[in-house]
């Protein structure tokens, strides 16, 4: 099944935040809605109310200041949610790892499913990467689905 038939089956939305990044990784992630990759024709809608949000995209190094934040938009977000980290600074913490006031990749503070390295990560990289954050949102459904039937 290609992104096209699971996205359209899954219609996922998704709401990125920057926490600090060059703005690389941020060019090539609106790069994915231009025309030329169009990723809303599969249905995946950018919204920006992290409670009506399926998939948190980030982009950027966490740090003292904006790790509140980002806990805070992924605390808004209903179950089940996906977390991507977009470039290698959201997934490693990337060439300021060793900055003092960097903590690292964002995995230091909320759970990540899914990591796209790069620097800055390209457009076919990060729609692949959707493309497994989807998988996860369907497995993460699908476990909810099971868990109510044996309640039931």
């Amino acid at each position: 099944m290609g992104l096209l038939d699971k996205a359209r089956k899954l219609s996922p939305w998704l709401i990125h935040y920057d926490c600090g990044s060059c703005n690389g990784c941020d060019i090539e992630l609106l790069a994915c809605l231009t025309p030329l990759y169009d990723v809303e024709r599969f249905g995946i809608v950018n919204v920006g109310n992290p409670k009506q949000a399926d998939i948190l995209v980030v982009t950027g190094t966490v740090n003292q200041q904006n790790k509140h934040v980002l806990k805070n938009i992924y605390e808004q977000m209903p179950d089940p949610k996906v977390v991507v980290a977009i470039g290698v600074c959201a997934c490693t913490g990337g060439i300021f790892r060793d900055c003092y006031n960097v903590l690292g990749g964002i995995d230091k503070v909320i759970p990540v499913d899914v990591y796209i390295p790069g620097c800055p990560a390209r457009p076919e990289q990060i729609l692949k990467g959707i493309e497994l954050a989807i998988d996860k949102l369907a497995e993460k459904r699908n476990n909810i689905r099971e868990e109510k039937k044996d309640v039931v």
